[in-house]
């Protein structure tokens, strides 16, 4: 984790926000693909359950996702390998790239579901023209309980997709890759919880198709607090934690980064 983060924090910007977009469309891919399966079978489960297909993309071609890069570039300051510059301006350029794939993704979904705008995209576009407005207005209506709820979401969610970043690294495999990332990849999905990434795809798309949610209903409601709280989620409980109990010799190491195998990528 300590060596992954100093590559991450290493790349060049062009790297992480061809990276980080990869990484966004990637991830709405699946998005789409989920709540398909969820208006074909009414079981949200078997969305769920291949939906960790679209973040081993990521994991076994090493593209840049902000939820995992939470935990692993503070293990690497940590261990003092890096600064806080370098984990911040890793973090806003992955942000950027993974909202600029998100939203390209978006566009394009919305030609094809609805025709150019011919149709209302059918049960997927009645799924995620709820999903945008459960996901926003629905917890503005709680107020500050609302707020604090999508919070909390945001945390249960990225303390187990952060623990899809580390069984990535777990294994020189890409089989075992695979394997590793998709448990906790399906725990979070199958729960609910919030994700920023996947909501940078799912609200917007929500909005093309006609849902009743604005840009200051998705960021004040959503986008902002499910950041921070997949912010806390993987530094506290998975950077922090995994460092302190398996990182004290990883300060100061002098071994050469380049040789982690895929060290970017989550």
């Amino acid at each position: 984790m300590v060596e992954s983060g100093v590559v991450k924090a290493a790349l060049p910007m062009l790297d992480l926000l061809v990276r980080g977009g990869l990484a966004g469309a990637y991830l709405a891919f699946v998005t789409s693909m989920a709540f398909l399966l969820f208006a074909q079978t009414g079981q949200f489960v078997v969305g769920a359950l291949l939906f960790p297909a679209g973040f081993a993309l990521i994991v076994v071609l090493g593209m840049e996702l902000l939820t995992g890069n939470f935990a692993i570039l503070p293990t690497a300051l940590f261990a003092g390998r890096i600064g806080v510059g370098g984990m911040l301006r890793n973090w806003g350029l992955v942000f950027l790239g993974n909202l600029i794939g998100s939203l390209i993704y978006a566009v394009l979904f919305w030609i094809a579901a609805t025709e150019a705008g011919h149709t209302s995209g059918g049960p997927v576009g009645d799924k995620l023209r709820a999903l945008a407005v459960s996901k926003t207005t629905a917890y503005e209506a709680f107020g500050a309980a609302g707020m604090l709820t999508v919070f909390t979401k945001a945390i249960l969610c990225n303390w187990m997709v952060s623990l899809g970043s580390v069984m990535g690294l777990a294994s020189t495999s890409t089989l075992g890759k695979i394997l590793g990332a998709w448990l906790p990849i399906f725990i979070f999905v199958s729960q609910g919880f919030e994700h920023s990434v996947v909501n940078m795809f799912a609200i917007p798309a929500g909005m093309l198709l006609g849902a009743h949610v604005t840009l200051a209903d998705w960021w004040l409601w959503n986008e902002i607090p499910v950041t921070l709280g997949n912010a806390v989620g993987a530094f506290v409980f998975t950077g922090m934690t995994f460092y302190v109990t398996y990182g004290r010799g990883a300060r100061g190491s002098s071994q050469d980064a380049t040789a982690v195998p895929l060290a970017a990528g989550r």
